[in-house]
């Protein structure tokens, strides 16, 4: 496996050659290596790709693989819509799951472990807020692009994906990842109009890139935040 020295930081990583693609990405998640796709170019052409990348991947591998948080307590942060709010942890013991709200400025969060909250238990109640969320926050949103667009779906659910955010099947049923919860009303407006583009064409090739450009000028933007948060659209 290749290694680009980066100051102190190594940077392991490996090319996967994806013809359809126009452009190269890069894809990093915790404990792996960075992660290079894109059309097939010389070693030299790669190495470069990754040097002209490096700061940003430097971070990116900061953030990724921070130690993550075994307990939650008042004064934690959950990230909702683009933004990292505040949470309230208060007990409720005669509560067998944790329960999530939100008021527009704070998280509260009812804990049935009390004055804290355990990563497994905050999860659950996390994708619980989250498929609620997302009947007032997106699905209403793809109704809005399918006009916008003139493209239309056959339907759309939530799914919990192992490694995508979203996903078209070819019957043309749309199925959203619930952490997109997380993203910006930009960003997840992009992931909506992305899915739509698949209901005719399939594939990432450039008619498909040129689509999702009519349809959203800033889709280039939107798509590297999308990439940072470690998974695939």
């Amino acid at each position: 496996m290749p290694v680009y020295q980066y100051g102190a930081t190594a940077i392991h990583w490996e090319f996967s050659e994806e013809p359809n693609l126009k452009h190269h990405y890069v894809t990093i998640e915790r404990g792996q290596p960075v992660l290079l796709r894109g059309p097939a170019v010389s070693d030299d052409d790669k190495v470069t790709l990754i040097r002209n990348r490096a700061r940003w991947i430097r971070e990116r591998l900061k953030e990724v693989n921070r130690p993550l948080k075994d307990t939650y307590v008042t004064g934690s942060r959950l990230l909702y819509r683009g933004r990292w709010y505040y949470c309230q942890v208060t007990p409720a013991l005669e509560q067998r799951k944790a329960i999530i709200s939100f008021n527009h400025s704070r998280f509260l969060v009812q804990s049935p472990e009390g004055d804290s909250l355990s990563r497994p238990l905050l999860e659950d109640a996390r994708e619980v807020f989250f498929r609620d969320r997302a009947k007032d926050k997106l699905f209403p949103r793809i109704r809005y692009w399918e006009r916008q667009t003139g493209l239309e779906a056959r339907g759309a659910r939530l799914f919990k994906f192992p490694s995508r955010w979203a996903s078209c099947s070819e019957q043309n049923i749309l199925e959203f990842h619930p952490q997109c919860m997380e993203f910006s009303p930009a960003v997840l407006d992009y992931v909506i109009v992305h899915e739509l583009c698949h209901t005719v064409e399939k594939h990432h090739d450039s008619a498909f890139w040129t689509l999702v450009a009519r349809h959203y000028p800033d889709w280039e933007r939107c798509h590297a935040e999308v990439e940072r948060m470690g998974l695939d659209v």
